[in-house]
């Protein structure tokens, strides 16, 4: 008994010391670490056959750091930084593409409606070789966002990857465009269609607006409402959840999960339906991403619409930009949010509850449409989800070929999705007791 006490008590003892001397190995680690850095900094400053600033190596030993991280995460130089900043300026355009880094190659998301790109028919998944003839590989997305802005009537040439053919050359011109977030029209006389094709401050404001609108011009034949997520690349996260909470009155919306398991954060629906409990559809596509994901996860979970279309994205990472006072600023990823139930969209995306796809749309062939997944670096998708507590798998993903929708065919005569999503509602209705009148 006393050598056990004895053991105990030196245990007791030796574990602060034990930390202790765990701290100061992490640290010297650290330090030697650094000291290495160092090291090569001073060799490559000395010894390059070019002349280098010490400016350009730290601007480079930063970048490479945040690349070895994750797909979204960059450093943004000063001079990016401010081009960024002066974008909201009068002066300066840029062509209305949402992008992301995939193995290098520069990847369209999708572009935003009404954008000269959207007006040149380029697709979500389309490959950007060259900006100006100047190669965009291995570019970073700050640079490549750089290169993109410039003044109204400006023109820009690029080479892209697009469809199963030969690379197409374009030129566009930079001009203003109104984006328009959120867009109603009245389809098959009882239908609220809405177009959602982004999320910004206005957009709350602005679905409110459509679906009053809507109601009055429809009045008591409504049967219920088409939200159109297809090719939304995204954009404010606060905007995205209060989409989402319009039309669910109560239950979880979006759980939001940093790097340590204490900083989940679970955002919850406040009370109120602006459909008034009439179904919904949420057409979805590849070029549904993150922010537009969050409000069909949401959807979707909450038995409060059928999710119809082809798998989503798969993009839900939380970016924080944190200026670097005089010298630029990172962009880096924080947290990844998941849908309520707790799925990981990250790196999966979301499958609908009815695939539909667009047969008569040109399809892209393997290794050029691009997903999160595909991207180098992509946060891996740890969900423990059951198989069958998971939708139906997209038949096309056995296909190895994927559809792409041009954003200018959205809400088209010849819009196949948009007719399914039709049928489906005046099915709804027909089981809710409402009829077709």
């Amino acid at each position: 008994m006393f050598r056990l006490a004895a053991a105990v008590v030196v245990g007791l003892a030796l574990a602060p010391a034990a930390a202790f001397a765990q701290t100061k190995a992490s640290k010297s680690s650290g330090y030697d670490q650094l000291s290495l850095f160092g090291e090569a900094f001073e060799r490559i400053r000395q010894d390059a056959v070019e002349p280098v600033t010490e400016a350009k190596l730290v601007g480079a030993a930063i970048a490479g750091m945040l690349s070895g991280l994750d797909a979204h995460s960059v450093y943004i130089s000063e001079a990016a930084f401010r081009a960024a900043q002066m974008a909201a300026s009068n002066d300066v355009y840029n062509l209305g593409l949402v992008l992301t880094i995939g193995n290098g190659q520069l990847v369209v998301i999708s572009p935003q409606d009404g954008s000269p790109a959207a007006q040149a028919g380029i697709r979500p998944g389309d490959v950007i070789f060259t900006i100006d003839k100047e190669r965009a590989y291995d570019l970073t997305l700050g640079e490549a966002e750089q290169k993109l802005r410039g003044p109204a009537g400006s023109e820009t040439q690029l080479t892209l990857g697009h469809g199963t053919g030969k690379p197409i050359d374009l030129t566009l011109k930079r001009e203003a465009f109104k984006f328009q977030t959120i867009v109603g029209r009245v389809e098959s006389e009882n239908i609220g269609y809405i177009r959602v094709a982004g999320f910004d401050g206005e957009t709350q404001a602005a679905l409110a607006g459509a679906v009053d609108d809507l109601r009055q011009k429809i009045g008591s034949k409504l049967i219920g409402f088409i939200l159109d997520l297809r090719n939304n690349p995204g954009g404010s996260f606060d905007a995205a959840v209060a989409v989402a909470d319009a039309f669910i009155d109560k239950g979880d919306i979006v759980v939001v999960k940093g790097r340590k398991p204490a900083n989940i954060k679970r955002i919850s629906a406040t009370p109120g339906d602006l459909a008034k409990g009439l179904p919904l559809v949420a057409l979805v596509n590849g070029g549904t991403a993150r922010e537009a994901e969050l409000v069909a996860g949401a959807l979707q979970d909450n038995r409060r619409a059928v999710l119809l279309g082809t798998r989503t994205f798969g993009e839900s990472s939380v970016e924080s930009v944190i200026p670097l006072p005089g010298h630029g600023a990172i962009r880096l990823t924080t947290a990844r949010f998941l849908t309520p139930t707790g799925r990981q969209i990250h790196g999966k995306g979301l499958e609908p509850d009815l695939t539909v796809i667009p047969m008569r749309l040109e399809k892209l062939a393997p290794g050029i449409w691009r997903r999160e997944a595909d991207l180098r670096g992509a946060l891996k998708n740890t969900d423990p989800i059951a198989p069958s507590s998971k939708p139906a798998k997209d038949p096309s993903l056995s296909t190895g070929v994927t559809p792409s929708v041009a954003t200018i065919d959205i809400g088209s005569v010849g819009d196949e999705q948009l007719s399914q999503a039709i049928d489906v509602l005046h099915g709804l209705a027909l089981m809710n007791g409402r009829g077709i009148p």
